[in-house]
């Protein structure tokens, strides 16, 4: 029920109301210095629920494990929020090592600028102006014609944590090419996904507590008829076809808990490829 009444407030509504409902814990934080240095506060942090600092490091173990992340590697972060990712990175990446990230959501981007990238000079955060139904509605440049402000097979690692989870097919689309344009050749990217299969399609069915995906657009299925991007799942071959379009060969998928699974990794499905 929270979820549905907050898609139907206006995005700048939303990012309002978020801040105004931390506000007393916030307040109380900040009072008794309860919180971490380097850590938004709660009302800030507009990129889903969990525990801002356990979330960051627990997905810097994936980045090492699963995409062989080293402290020397050029890392882009696409869709980076409010920093959740890159303060963790903060204390891992050596000097040799860099950087990149860029949100569509301008109050992340300068939260981030100000607390991380003028502490850590090889990190630096962008600000892209992209409408997004849930995230931007301030600016109307179509993300399905965005080409990324970096030089072709510039980063080691790439990585994108419930990004295309909000993004529309023709995004993705765009976005695949162009993740794959600025990889160097044998490097790796990890992105996360609500995946259809055969598996999580009858999960759903069976446990319709779980998330679920009632609107059925074929290859792509939508969580809210309010707001399309709010939540967005894609059919598994649809996914490894524009993988295998944008020269990035699927190495695994860890499917998630998201629908139900009783073994899994994580929440969302974890996708890891590589460039060709």
């Amino acid at each position: 029920m929270k979820r549905f009444l907050y898609y139907l407030l206006p995005t700048p509504v939303r990012l309002f109301a978020r801040r105004l409902y931390y506000l007393p814990a916030d307040t109380i934080d900040c009072m008794l210095g309860r919180r971490p240095e380097g850590v938004p506060p709660r009302g800030k942090i507009f990129t889903g629920p969990g525990d801002y600092v356990k979330l960051g490091g627990k997905f810097l173990t994936y980045f090492q494990q699963l995409g062989g992340l080293k402290p020397n590697d050029a890392v882009l972060d696409i869709g980076c929020g409010i920093g959740r990712m890159a303060v963790p990175l903060t204390g891992f990446l050596s000097k040799e090592g860099s950087y990149d990230g860029f949100d569509i959501v301008k109050s992340g981007i300068d939260w981030c600028n100000t607390h991380i990238a003028q502490k850590h000079p090889n990190f630096h955060f962008l600000y892209t102006g992209l409408y997004n139904q849930l995230y931007n509605t301030s600016d109307k440049a179509d993300a399905s014609h965005f080409s990324f402000p970096y030089p072709d097979e510039k980063f080691d690692f790439v990585f994108l944590t419930s990004v295309f989870t909000h993004m529309m097919p023709a995004e993705v689309e765009t976005y695949l090419q162009e993740i794959s344009r600025v990889m160097k050749p044998g490097a790796k990217c990890l992105i996360s996904f609500f995946i259809i299969n055969c598996e999580s399609e009858d999960l759903m069915i069976k446990q319709p507590t779980h998330m679920n995906f009632p609107i059925n657009k074929g290859f792509y299925r939508l969580h809210s008829s309010r707001v399309d991007t709010a939540n967005v799942a894609y059919d598994e071959e649809w996914l490894l076809e524009k993988l295998e379009d944008a020269g990035l060969k699927m190495d695994d998928i860890k499917y998630g808990e998201w629908c139900g699974r009783t073994n899994y990794f994580d929440y969302q499905d974890l996708l890891i490829c590589s460039k060709v």
